[in-house]
Formats: C-alpha cells, structure tokens, sequence
C-alpha cells in the first residue's frame, strides 16, 4: 500500500477547515491522482499519558505553566469533529496519577470525562494500575469506551472479560483496526497492584494481532496503541524497536516515555513497508492529529500530520 507522509503547521492545518481542500488546492503532482470524490479521508486524534491532568499547569513560572487543561482539550476536539466526517480519538495509556483529582476520587472524573469527549479507545498504561487491579475496575463502568490490550493475561484476575484484544471501527466505507500493548509491569508496578496478570511477549502478540485485522479481516489501517515507550538507550523493546520487528501495523500512537515528537517518524517493517510512529508528550497539553486519505479502490493513501497545543483554543 503507497503513503506519502506531510507535515504542516498546527495553525493552517486547522484554518483550511479541511486538510483535504488545502491539498487539493495545491495542485501538486503527488495529489492530482487523488481527486476529491474518489477519496475518503479519516481524522485520528489522540493523547498519551495525560496522568490525571484535567485542570491546565498553575501558573507558577514552571516550565509547562498555563499548558493543557481539559475544556480546551474538548473544545479542540469538538472543533475538529464539526469540520472533519470521520474522526477516531484515542488513548495510549496512564489515564491515571499526577495530581490530587486521582488522590481523592481514584480515577473517576478521568473516566467521565473522556467519555464525554467521546475517546473511541485506550489502552492500560503502568500507572493505571496503581489503585490496584479491583481500583481500576472500580473506575471501569465510567468508561464508555473499551480499553485494548493484546499482551496481557487477565484469565486469572478479576479484569477477565473486561477489556479487549483489538476493535473495528468503520467510518465511510473503511475498516480501521486498533489493538493495544501494554508495558512489562514487574519493576514498574507494586507486584500487589497487578497481581496474576501474565505479561506476554509485545512483539509476538502485535505480529499475531495485526495479521488477524489486516490479512483475516481486511482492515484498510491497522493501529496499535502502545504503551512501551518511543525509545531507550538500553536494549528494551520500545515503539522504534516494534515497528522493525513486525508486520502489518500502519501506525504505532504511542506513550508512556512523555516524548515531545514535532512530527511522526517512519520506520521500516520487516515487509520494508512503512509503519508511522507518534507520541504527544504528557499532561494532555497536545493534542496529536494525523489525516489520513484513502483513494478508492486503489488501497493508497496519504498522510498528514499536525501537533495542537490545546492551549491555543478556546474553551468557551
């Protein structure tokens, strides 16, 4: 399948109204084969280790002051929802801890809050756990939306059934297959917090995961949401390292390392295909946005990228 990957700044991408009619106005050779009705386009957003954050940073001459904040955050997304057809939103995991809100209620106002910006999907980040498995059940029913892991065993805790491998989402024609991956919790979690929860091998698992949803279901994107982190210096198995060592997956949205990326990278897949990797920092002050544009029945597509400050929109 044929990509083509742009960036463009946050701030025109989002006066077109439309990423689609600013392409089209190029008239630029990579996008004349792709005429306005032959294409779908599909808008993904998404936010990673927003920790609790639903207020923006006090003013305090700290680094991140007057940054994120929830309402700015919703009125960005219902912006862009009001502009774009089809829109998925999603998560990359640690929902929870960082601020008094996760001390005194325990992850609920997180939850509600996120489903009334209407997320379609998260996966479980290392910090979601630690209320303990029963604290995040607690929370659970306040989510109307499934949490994706593919690489835990919950079979023998009280989680069984509660999530999910992976979901379809169809929007205008198009199936879009998400799965998630979850961090190696010994060392990172109290070994009471995630009790008999078997950690099984990420890489192995998103192999077998994204050959179900692009070779058995035919999905048009597969997704992951990844929670393993973009990179480390030591040898441990991070989104870069995910992304060569598999096959299938069209995007990595990735958390858990809070990186600051001004752009997706593309890396090679085994099949020597590109798999796209992005991550929006922390504390939900980004909103991450890529556009994706299918021409139809052809299987190629295009993509843009762009990194909304939500500090930038109103929340009124």
């Amino acid at each position: 399948m044929e990509e083509l990957l742009l960036s463009t700044s946050r701030r025109d991408f989002l006066k077109s109204g439309s990423a689609a009619a600013a392409f089209f106005a190029l008239g630029a050779s990579p996008f004349t084969a792709f005429a306005k009705d032959e294409t779908v386009q599909l808008t993904i957003l998404h936010t990673n280790d927003v920790h609790s954050r639903i207020e923006p940073f006090p003013m305090d001459g700290s680094r991140n002051q007057g940054l994120g904040g929830v309402a700015r955050r919703a009125a960005l997304i219902k912006q862009i929802r009001a502009e774009q057809k089809n829109v998925l939103l999603l998560d990359a995991g640690d929902v929870f801890q960082g601020t008094p809100y996760f001390n005194m209620f325990g992850g609920e106002l997180e939850m509600k809050l996120m489903s009334d910006m209407g997320y379609d999907a998260g996966t479980m980040g290392n910090h979601d756990f630690d209320n303990g498995i029963a604290g995040f059940l607690k929370q659970l029913p306040h989510a109307n939306f499934p949490f994706l892991v593919s690489n835990y065993d919950f079979n023998n805790t009280d989680l069984k059934g509660k999530t999910q491998s992976y979901k379809i989402f169809r929007k205008q024609g198009l199936k879009i297959g998400v799965f998630g991956l979850g961090i190696e919790l010994a060392g990172l979690v109290d070994k009471k917090n995630y009790g008999d929860i078997v950690y099984q091998d990420p890489i192995a698992k998103a192999n077998e995961t994204a050959s179900i949803l692009k070779n058995d279901l035919h999905c048009d994107l597969v997704i992951c949401l990844s929670h393993l982190g973009y990179r480390y210096k030591e040898n441990k198995v991070s989104d870069q390292i995910l992304a060569q060592s598999t096959r299938n997956i069209d995007l990595v949205i990735g958390g858990h390392t809070h990186t600051f990326m001004k752009a997706p990278e593309d890396i090679k897949n085994l099949d020597g295909k590109v798999t796209t990797i992005n991550q929006v920092g922390f504390a939900g002050i980004n909103l991450g946005r890529l556009d994706y544009f299918f021409q139809k029945g052809t299987g190629k597509k295009i993509m843009t990228a762009a990194v909304c400050p939500v500090h930038e929109y109103s929340a009124v």
